[in-house]
């Protein structure tokens, strides 16, 4: 393993060093010593990376500076102080063995049809959170932007303008206070779109609390005030995550949180049919955003699922064809048009008039250099994001001062966008009737009589709505001096902005970004002499590319993105111009940077499973990534045993072979099982044990609605209570363990061990010897500490944060 760069120490997983340290149990306990020998005892230990506290790494003067970080602050009252993986794979016990034969097909039949109606509640309750969401913020931030109005133009007449700038600067920090207190005091997963967690949910990894009840709350809530805060955001993208707790929720057919049990869809609480759901509602959140049903899927697909399968596809689209309709319903009743179903999205960037905005085969070059210029401005973009993050980590870590910088934040923003319609001098003139909508926040300032100023249409209003305005305002409405300054000010402000300790998306910023400087290059050809053909002369299709090419820049996403716009636009003239400009925006832009999900999941250092092994990893082989020693039980066990090794923190794994030991020799045990730590802990709960089974002590057969009813907050083991007379009884694993595990020869290669982890999306893979004994265990984060890097294949450490 010569050429493998080691960023961090090496240890053993079985160094007395590395078990020495007193870890906090679940309860806040100190670690129980567990000195019995696993029965792979006699295993060789293979060089693997140990779990280390990032506050080892920090000197006794640095102590005093720095502070220990942390990545997400809820992590140390949670179950784990590590990621965990979710549960994929069936586990094809007795008991669920014999619960398929009992089904008929009819039952199967039902539990079908049980799957379409989640998928179009998750549509229904989707889109009428959207709704809410919508209506919500267009009162407040009408109110506000209304507010500002008036008091502008009472001092622009007498002088003392700065009260105005004041009265908007704490306007906006009072309500992004109020989003940034709850998001960092109360639900801190909530902070940003959500769409990495969700990402990360549905590539198997556990996150924390990321599809509750209360993230829920504090996410709408959260989102409504960032927004009508006047922050650099979008109300967009947390709809995704939205959509994805509710879809959580939904399928299980209860709330641990409200702790009320339905008694319906108990069938599908377990992770598989889980993350299923969580799927659509993603989809579902997308197609309430944008009013783009087909985006939603193809969002879903691309960005999102890590598993899919065919019929996945229709119920999704179904749920987000539901949600779509759901919101266009309840915004035709509010609107004062019930019935008429205009308004598919929270965000509709209007019909492109395909006479004036046709374009021709010498504009192809030209959209392929805006896609390049997107590109490369989503780099930069996530490069100082990035910078940006690691700084908030290691010093803004601490709640109060997250909602002090986020107050900071949007007083700076309201300051900036003050300044900037306050030295503008670009008056035009007010628009006709015909598009009295705008008018409402047109500011005129300084301008003459029957003017407005064009800065402050951009700056003086939602970012829904700028973006509309520079799709569609005609040609002249903005000069290019105020188009580039409002685009470099914005681009900072929305980098600045994304990480905060609010709810908030990086969708709509982007295409305003991008619509900005879009347009600024449409302006600039007519410049060019040669160029007098009125085609040239609009610039409302340029702002759409470059729109397309920046958030394209940014997020990386092609096929979903391509429908999403020409869904939202509603012409599909564009879907070619759109498409390559959004994939020379991602080639160009992958060159110099991930994209800015893929980071924010990097730094938090979740153990994510790309589609592929790194490419020079076929040397490796599963003996010397997996994990060993490993803690095997046997058919029949002690009860102390299984509890002494459930409460001792060092066993990392919630996966455990069950194996046939050879009582005369010290040689691992052949494979028969693999038991859950949450099937141990509800048997335990249950106190299904041998003895109590022959006195026959026990009422009834456990059954796997036990199981589910335990789903998904298993008790901690310190919260069972076990005898000393108990602890003598024994239980027997063989009904409920499973006993066809995945298994790998010793000698697999990296990439055959992590394409059959990642396509099966397993939790534990067990590394078998040629006699069948168990010698390892491979999860995820054994495969995902592998990457390939500037100086070949790296290895990285996952730290205890």
């Amino acid at each position: 393993m010569a050429n493998i760069t080691k960023k961090v120490s090496w240890s053993s997983r079985g160094d007395d060093s590395a078990r020495g340290e007193a870890t906090p149990l679940l309860n806040g306990t100190e670690e129980v010593k567990y000195t019995r020998q696993p029965s792979g005892g006699s295993i060789f230990h293979i060089g693997r990376l140990s779990t280390v506290d990032l506050e080892e790494e920090i000197t006794s003067e640095e102590d005093s500076v720095r502070t220990r970080p942390k990545e997400i602050p809820h992590n140390e009252k949670l179950l784990s102080l590590k990621y965990e993986s979710l549960d994929y794979d069936n586990i094809e016990n007795q008991l669920f063995l014999e619960e398929e034969r009992r089904m008929s097909h009819m039952n199967f039949r039902c539990l079908e049809i049980s799957r379409w109606v989640v998928c179009g509640l998750i549509g229904v309750l989707t889109g009428l959170i959207a709704c809410f969401i919508d209506v919500v913020v267009e009162q407040l931030a009408g109110k506000k932007y209304s507010i500002i109005k008036e008091n502008i133009e009472k001092f622009t007449e007498v002088g003392g303008l700065s009260i105005s700038l004041l009265l908007w600067a704490v306007l906006n920090s009072a309500l992004v206070m109020v989003g940034s207190i709850i998001v960092a005091f109360f639900e801190p997963i909530a902070a940003g779109s959500g769409i990495p967690q969700i990402k990360c949910y549905l590539n198997g990894v556990k996150i924390p609390r990321v599809v509750r009840l209360k993230t829920l709350m504090v996410k709408v809530c959260g989102v409504i005030c960032s927004v009508a805060g006047g922050l650099a955001v979008g109300k967009e993208g947390p709809m995704i995550h939205s959509g994805a707790v509710v879809a959580a929720g939904v399928s299980q057919g209860r709330s641990t949180s409200l702790k009320r049990d339905f008694k319906i869809f108990e069938y599908f609480r377990r992770d598989t049919e889980k993350r299923d759901f969580v799927s659509a509602g993603a989809a579902a959140g997308v197609s309430a955003a944008f009013g783009a049903p087909v985006g939603g899927v193809l969002f879903s697909l691309e960005e999102g699922a890590s598993f899919w399968n065919q019929m996945l596809t229709w119920r999704i689209f179904f749920a987000s064809m539901i949600s779509t309709f759901t919101l266009n319903f309840f915004l035709s009743i509010y609107n004062g048009h019930p019935g008429n179903l205009s308004y598919p999205g929270l965000i509709n960037f209007g019909s492109f008039d395909n006479d004036k905005l046709n374009y021709t085969l010498y504009e192809i070059p030209l959209f392929i250099l805006m896609g390049a210029v997107g590109g490369l401005l989503g780099a930069l973009f996530n490069f100082l994001n990035y910078w940006l993050t690691i700084f908030r980590i290691r010093y803004v870590h601490r709640p109060c001062l997250q909602v002090m910088e986020a107050m900071l934040v949007s007083a700076v923003t309201a300051t900036v966008s003050f300044t900037m319609i306050y030295f503008s001098n670009d008056c035009q003139p007010l628009p006709g009737p015909p598009e009295k909508t705008q008018e409402d926040n047109h500011l005129q300032l300084f301008c003459a009589d029957g003017e407005y100023n064009s800065m402050a249409s951009a700056f003086f209003n939602t970012p829904e709505r700028s973006v509309i305005s520079l799709f569609h305002s005609p040609p002249g409405s903005y000069n290019p001096l105020t188009l580039g300054v409002f685009t470099l000010t914005y681009f900072f402000l929305a980098c600045w902005t994304y990480g905060l300790a609010v709810s908030a998306g990086v969708f709509i910023p982007s295409l305003l970004i991008g619509a900005a400087w879009g347009r600024l290059f449409g302006i600039l050809l007519t410049y060019i002499p040669s160029i007098s053909s009125p085609t040239w002369a609009d610039p409302g299709k340029y702002a759409l590319i470059g729109a397309a090419a920046q958030l394209g820049g940014i997020v990386r996403m092609t096929l979903s993105l391509t429908v999403i716009m020409v869904e939202a636009t509603g012409n599909v003239t564009y879907g070619l111009p759109i498409m390559l400009a959004l994939m020379t925006a991602k080639i160009v832009g992958d060159y110099f940077a991930e994209g800015l999900y893929d980071i924010h999941i990097k730094l938090q250092s979740v153990p994510f499973l790309h589609w592929d092994a790194p490419a020079t990893s076929h040397w490796l082989t599963a003996r010397e990534v997996m994990s060993s020693p490993v803690t095997c039980f046997s058919r029949v066990e002690k009860v102390g045993t299984i509890v002494d090794v459930l409460s001792n923190t060092s066993t990392n794994h919630n996966g455990f072979p069950v194996v046939i030991q050879d009582a005369a020799s010290d040689e691992p045990g052949k494979i028969c099982g693999l038991i859950l730590r949450s099937q141990l802990i509800v048997l335990l709960k249950h106190k299904v044990f041998v003895e109590r089974a022959r006195s026959r002590l026990s009422q009834r057969k456990l059954q796997l609605k036990d199981f589910r009813d335990a789903y998904p907050r298993f008790p901690p083991i310190q919260s069972i209570h076990v005898s000393q007379d108990e602890r003598e009884c024994m239980m027997d694993l063989s009904e409920f363990m499973n006993a066809t595990p995945y298994t790998v020869p010793q000698e697999t290669s990296l990439p055959r061990v992590f394409k059959l982890f990642r396509a099966l999306g397993l939790r534990h893979l067990l590394v078998v010897d040629s006699e069948n004994r168990v010698v390892g265990l491979v999860t995820r984060k054994d495969l995902a500490r592998y990457h390939l890097g500037k100086h070949g294949l790296e290895e990285l450490q996952l730290a205890q944060t």
